[in-house]
């Protein structure tokens, strides 16, 4: 027969296991809200960061009229390019980052591609804050036939490209068209490093 001693401690230790059993299910409880305002906190934080680049890769775009700053800058193939050479026709200027945007690069091969940019008399000048080193090895290596034109800031700074991209003190993925005249009739700036050449065609020609 069990005596009431054992009888007791057979019940203490159950009610100490119930209670182990309790503050174990107690803290499984709070490790499982804790749990869940953690996912739902990272939630909120990617719903944030995901606004924000949505936010931040929409294009902007300008119709100001000014006169456009000029500017003479050396080419990746050793010539020198000025804007004043380009009077009497209209020129796209291209401030991209360079070396090392593959994309920014393959955006200047397929606006090659498309013949209508010739047809309508509008050269694409694509302006680079590289040395010729740098670019001509990313040329080189996606088959870009156009020369980059290789700027110090200075011109990047002057028609406000810089900062637009991924790179503060980089140009972003921005267009200027300037016409025959020499006035810069629109600038877009596309921080998504892309803009179709239909769709840049589209611009130009509209403006025109």
């Amino acid at each position: 027969m069990t005596s009431g001693t054992a009888i007791r401690r057979q019940a203490e230790r159950q009610q100490a296991l119930t209670e182990i059993q309790d503050a174990q299910a107690g803290a499984a409880r709070r490790r499982q809200r804790l749990s869940w305002a953690a996912w739902g906190a990272a939630a909120l934080i990617i719903g944030v960061v995901v606004a924000i680049a949505l936010i931040t890769s929409q294009p902007t775009t300008s119709s100001d009229l000014r006169v456009a700053p000029a500017f003479t800058l050396p080419a990746s193939d050793g010539s020198t390019v000025s804007l004043a050479d380009y009077r009497g026709e209209p020129v796209v200027l291209y401030f991209n980052e360079g070396a090392g945007c593959d994309s920014c690069l393959l955006q200047m091969g397929e606006i090659e591609k498309n013949a209508a940019f010739g047809a309508d008399g509008i050269t694409v000048l694509p302006i680079v804050m590289n040395t010729a080193e740098q670019i001509n090895a990313d040329r080189d290596r996606l088959g870009i036939q156009a020369p980059f034109l290789l700027d110090d800031g200075t011109v990047s700074a002057a028609y406000d490209t810089l900062g637009k991209g991924m790179h503060e003190g980089l140009p972003g993925h921005g267009f200027v068209l300037i016409d025959a005249d020499g006035n810069q009739l629109w600038h877009g700036n596309y921080p998504s490093m892309w803009l179709a050449p239909d769709d840049l065609l589209k611009e130009v020609e509209a403006r025109l």
